[in-house]
């Protein structure tokens, strides 16, 4: 999520093109442009087989862009899948809208265990390393050391730079993971005074630090929430605790306070807090383990005691986490693309793996929501709005171990605070809009995800359904309003009466009369399997509310006032031309509204033509699929094509937009394999055009390899037939029961349109009982 950018942003990053589809001799012009500039960019292996998928991935795509904040907001971070702490080379302090590392900066000030999920999101009880020689520089300002990008390696088990630490210096740091633990080797040069500083808390935060010369262990404590003022959940227990053990004797020690420094003081309370260590003159190598916690001090030794053990070498825990990796990566196998497309695609998964986060540690949480530490499995940074689109979707196919898990995560957030998460950022942060939770657990049921508490789940998606937040009338609720409470469906009340949110009373009533009914759609379908056909119905019924917004004279949606006049405005992330679509669960009722697929797919051809799409934002992500549901599926081919052509390459500056916890990666994953869940809490996928002449996948879920194949695919886009399993498909659609079963789904590609599936009838969106038309206006 992007607050603040004006709608139209998306048009001004449209140029990443590593292999040109037809488009205009300006874009490719640019295009060539920034390949001088920022060429490709390549990731070293750490070790082992070459063979491996984790040797295709790029952790520098993503890292720089046109603006500071308008880009993919990436860090070439090593960790393992849904890491707790992400372990980042440090080259700016990060915040609120910056990540710790950006590619075009010049010199590292440090090493950070950060838990900043996504760069519009704030930091929370991170930690900072740093390696020096000679005098001890404990200010940030003071101690960043030049590097060169050719001195720099990075892969998902393991970063490595050469700094340049003084006249024919160099200082080496290598730096691999665990989930909770970084592990840090550093070469330091010949004949120097080597030392180490720990940054615990930056100015205005008072954290705490300890020195122990006998155990060679910092411990302390960082209690800073960058974003503390958003949502109701104070936490004023929150701290991120941690364990740093080095493998080498201390020669002398202190504490400092930014420049400011305590020679032989081992212990201290206060802001901009660091704490240092210097180590015998001549030393080359020392190796710092850093354990990170949420719980306490006692709990970060225990992780560290469990995940790298003082037996474990570096080597091993490379080796370990890289392991990881590969069981993940090597799940799908790609024949036919480009190395570019290769790297794409792999670090495209390598961004998807990481969300949402591991909290717990070993059994136990910290609870933000209730202060307090309980046991179970625990997870966070739900970037609800953004990621039940695809990311959910693609977890459901790679991850699927982990999604019982999640969903009892945030029914855990609800028994603690009353509500499930909307953006949980450590606690609850009321960023964004609707209650995308409902859509997630509909879609896991919908998939056969049964270990999860569904009548509590129900219970809580009814909650998001009918009870407005507190204050619903009073309080607008816009764009991270600071003292607000859980924000849920704010709005509600104005919904309920007339059947959309009023816009003069809530900020954003657009987007969230249209969130809402499609969110009713999903609370019905949970009702429904729970026995609660009653409100399966009157949920059902509200979820054409979305009628309301159609203004017939325009032909697009347009928010309303509490009087029923149109309103001005009131979109998040977008505008009227894209919301108009935004109607996941009932396509087949917007066609209607729009004149009938004719005149539908025409509509479509002047939105895309009219550089209404705007692949940085969410809300446009299905847009292209579209017209799989009015009988054209060659152009939703084409416009898929086109969009992953546009907006995604093997550079640092290879997202277009930010990667807000997965979903712009999660959406090329699942369209390079020729699927994409329109209505993503049903079942069903709409097909577009595979990237590949071939992608093996072996899914933790299945009995047998589901194979796609689509031979020419890179020069035909254009799919003349399909099969599964020797049986024809003439329908642009295909359940995930029909995926998970596996075998040989086959595209027959042509390099010229094709009518595959033109005149079918795709399965209705909402995969849901035909109901009546209800009147305008549903309470």
């Amino acid at each position: 999520m992007r607050p603040g950018r004006p709608p139209a942003f998306g048009a001004l990053r449209r140029s990443r093109l590593p292999q040109l589809t037809p488009l205009s001799w300006a874009v490719t012009l640019v295009t060539a442009l920034l390949s001088v500039f920022l060429p490709p960019l390549t990731s070293t292996s750490s070790a082992g087989d070459r063979s491996s998928a984790v040797d295709q991935v790029n952790p520098f795509i993503g890292t720089t862009g046109q603006s500071d904040s308008e880009y993919g907001g990436m860090i070439p971070s090593t960790a393992p899948p849904f890491g707790m702490t992400r372990w980042s080379p440090m080259t700016r302090d990060n915040y609120v809208s910056r990540t710790p590392y950006h590619y075009n900066d010049s010199e590292i000030t440090g090493f950070i265990g950060t838990h900043q999920p996504a760069i519009w999101m704030g930091d929370s009880g991170y930690v900072v390393g740093m390696p020096g020689v000679g005098s001890v520089k404990t200010a940030a300002a003071d101690r960043g050391l030049p590097f060169s990008h050719a001195d720099e390696t990075a892969s998902p088990e393991l970063y490595t730079v050469n700094m340049q630490a003084g006249s024919a210096q160099t200082l080496r740091t290598e730096m691999t993971a665990t989930s909770r633990v970084g592990f840090l080797r550093t070469t330091y040069p010949q004949d120097s005074d080597p030392n180490f500083v720990l940054q615990a808390t930056r100015s205005g935060v008072t954290g705490q630090v300890h020195i122990d010369p006998d155990t060679h262990e910092i411990t302390g404590y960082n209690p800073d929430r960058q974003d503390k003022n958003l949502g109701p959940s104070k936490a004023s227990n929150f701290k991120g605790y941690f364990v740093a053990r080095f493998d080498t004797a201390f020669t002398g020690y202190g504490t400092a306070t930014g420049a400011t420094q305590y020679e032989d003081q081992a212990d201290r309370t206060d802001s901009d807090l660091s704490a240092y260590v210097r180590f015998p003159a001549g030393t080359r190598t020392v190796q710092v383990r850093i354990a990170t916690s949420f719980i306490s001090v006692d709990q970060a030794r225990a992780n560290l005691a469990a995940e790298v053990p003082d037996d474990q070498t570096f080597a091993e825990t490379v080796g370990k986490t890289r392991a990881q990796w590969s069981k993940k990566l090597n799940q799908v196998q790609l024949q036919g693309a480009t190395p570019d497309q290769s790297a794409v695609f792999y670090t495209a998964m390598y961004h998807a793996l990481q969300y949402p986060s591991e909290m717990s540690e070993h059994g136990r949480y910290y609870s933000a929501y209730d202060d307090k530490v309980h046991s179970g499995v625990s997870y966070t940074g739900y970037s609800l709005w953004d990621t039940f689109r695809a990311e959910n979707a693609f977890l459901t196919f790679f991850a699927p171990e982990r999604i019982d898990g999640m969903v009892t995560s945030m029914l855990q957030d609800y028994r603690q605070s009353g509500w499930l998460p909307m953006w949980k950022n450590i606690a609850e942060t009321n960023i964004m809009v609707g209650t995308n939770a409902d859509s997630i657990i509909a879609e896991d049921l919908a998939k056969g995800f049964t270990g999860f508490d569904r009548e509590l789940a129900y219970e809580a998606m009814r909650k998001n359904a009918t009870t407005p937040p507190d204050k619903d009338t009073e309080l607008t609720y816009s764009d991270r309003q600071p003292g607000t409470p859980a924000e849920a469906r704010a709005g509600l009340t104005t919904y309920k009466e007339n059947g959309w949110v009023a816009a003069d009373h809530t900020a954003e009533g657009g987007s969230r009369t249209l969130d809402y009914a499609y969110e009713d759609w999903a609370v019905a379908q949970v009702a429904e399997k729970v026995g609660k056909s009653d409100d399966a119905d009157f949920l059902l019924k509200r979820s054409k509310n979305y009628k309301n917004l159609f203004n017939a004279s325009t032909g697009l949606m347009q928010a309303r006032n509490a009087d029923g006049s149109w309103a001005d405005g009131g979109w998040t992330e977008g505008n009227e031309w894209v919301y108009t679509l935004d109607v996941l669960h009932d396509i087949p009722g917007l066609i209607d509204l729009k004149g009938g697929k004719v005149k539908f797919a025409s509509w479509l051809d002047r939105y895309f033509a009219g550089g209404h799409n705007n692949h940085t934002n969410e809300p446009s992500h299905h847009a292209a699929y579209l017209y799989d549901y009015a009988g054209q599926p060659w152009k939703t081919q084409e416009q898929v094509r086109r969009i992953a052509d546009e907006n995604y390459a093997n550079r640092a500056d290879g997202l277009s937009g930010n990667e807000d916890a997965g979903q712009m990666s999660a959406w090329y994953v699942l369209s390079s394999l020729g699927i994409y869940p329109v209505n993503p809490a049903s079942d069903q996928y709409a097909i577009g055009s595979p990237f590949f002449d071939k992608a093996v996948l072996r899914l933790p879920a299945t009995s047998r390899p589901l194979v796609i194949s689509a031979p020419g695919a890179a020069t035909k886009p254009y799919v003349q037939s399909l099969s599964l399993n020797g049986r024809g498909i003439t329908k642009p659609a295909l359940s995930h029961a029909e995926l998970l079963g596996g075998g040989r789904l086959r595209f027959t590609m042509n390099s010229a349109p094709q009518s595959w599936a033109a005149t079918s009838k795709p399965p209705a969106a909402d995969g849901g009982p035909t109901l009546k038309a209800p009147s305008v206006r549903q309470n």
